[in-house]
């Protein structure tokens, strides 16, 4: 049982922001910004958590990739999103 609930907790930490992702088009961080289906305080979780180092790619730290999404991008990318965010939201 421990092991069963071990692996939940790994799947989910795995999957993070994709859960909320899930159906949609995303492929960069400012279409995260600019999705209408999701709140400002999911699209601020979302984003903070891609750029996190928990989504950095091997051998590559400035770039971010989280499941779900084509492409690995920069850091600077996911900042650049995060402050449009702040911009449109006034976070």
């Amino acid at each position: 049982m421990h092991e069963m609930l071990q692996q939940a907790v790994s799947n989910a930490a795995a999957m993070g922001p994709a859960v909320l992702l899930q159906g949609m088009q995303i492929e960069r961080p400012i279409d995260v910004v600019k999705a209408t289906a999701l709140t400002a305080h999911d699209k601020r979780t979302i984003l903070a958590a891609w750029a996190s180092d928990f989504y950095a790619v091997d051998s590559k730290p400035l770039f971010r990739h989280i499941p779900g999404t084509p492409e690995s991008v920069s850091i600077d990318e996911v900042q650049a999103a995060l402050q449009e965010l702040d911009r449109r939201y006034g976070f």
